[in-house]
């Protein structure tokens, strides 16, 4: 039994760096449920499906079946060879038009609230403008000197080991942990949506309009998300990636972010006069 044990040994040694960013924000393989929280928004969403939605749907579909059987065997035409003439039951149809209004009115509460939290932004630290184009991500920083840089999703060839196909980009959205983030989202082309599942957040960006939401990250790491509103060719190949830091990190990410995409805007000017001189 030693080389089972040998090549149990060498699985998890090769899975683990694999297994460790899946457990971050993305979905995971035969994953059922929400992906893990990492935001106050996020825990409250998951708290409004599993506590209320989940018993309630539970119980209605539970309550139609049973119904369903009890019909079947009870008024069948074996039972049944004469079948009554009974057209109304004002009971009942009391009872079926009131009890789904409390249900809703149940449902409503908490989620108007839910909606209201997600849209309102209290005392954010900074703000991060987020426009989707065909087919990347453009992510700005006013806050913090106003540079900008492209997000575009990782080549297979380029990935390094851990990261995600298809999830990955070349430059993540970053932001400090324990921080309330704004976020503008807007579009330049076509509809887009930035939509982080772990963080709980989905918005859309629209031509011509911007957007407001906010989060919150929890803990250190990398979350991603997708463009989940079709926006033509490459739709599939439009990934986000936010990557949670601590605030001192953020400080030095920042400085360094400022030389480089200054840096790069740069560059395509002295390549353009290039030729004139």
């Amino acid at each position: 039994m030693g080389w089972i044990s040998r090549a149990a040994a060498l699985t998890v040694s090769v899975t683990a760096p694999l297994e460790f960013a899946l457990a971050m924000g993305q979905p995971k393989p035969w994953g059922l449920g929400f992906q893990d929280s990492a935001s106050p928004i996020k825990h409250e969403i998951e708290w409004f499906h599993n506590a209320l939605l989940l018993p309630i749907m539970t119980v209605i579909t539970l309550f139609v079946l049973g119904l369903l059987l009890y019909v079947m065997m009870r008024f069948s035409a074996a039972k049944n060879p004469t079948p009554t003439r009974t057209a109304h039951n004002t009971l009942i149809e009391i009872a079926w038009t009131a009890i789904p209004i409390v249900i809703l009115v149940v449902i409503a509460i908490p989620s108007f609230r839910l909606l209201y939290k997600q849209d309102r932004a209290v005392n954010p630290e900074f703000t991060v403008k987020v426009t989707g184009r065909q087919w990347y991500w453009q992510v700005e920083y006013p806050d913090h000197g106003g540079f900008s840089f492209d997000s575009y999703m990782k080549e297979r060839a380029d990935l390094k080991q851990g990261e995600p196909w298809l999830l990955e980009v070349d430059n993540r959205l970053v932001v400090p942990v324990g921080a309330p983030i704004r976020v503008i989202v807007a579009g330049a082309d076509v509809m887009h949506s930035f939509f982080v599942p772990s963080l709980g957040v989905q918005i859309y960006a629209v031509p011509g309009r911007l957007n407001e939401t906010w989060f919150e990250v929890e803990k250190e790491g990398v979350f991603y998300g997708q463009c989940n509103q079709i926006c033509g060719l490459k739709h599939a190949y439009m990934p986000i990636a936010v990557e949670a830091v601590s605030k001192e990190k953020f400080k030095a990410w920042v400085e360094a972010s400022k030389k480089k995409f200054a840096a790069d805007s740069a560059a395509p000017v002295a390549i353009a006069a290039a030729p004139a001189n």
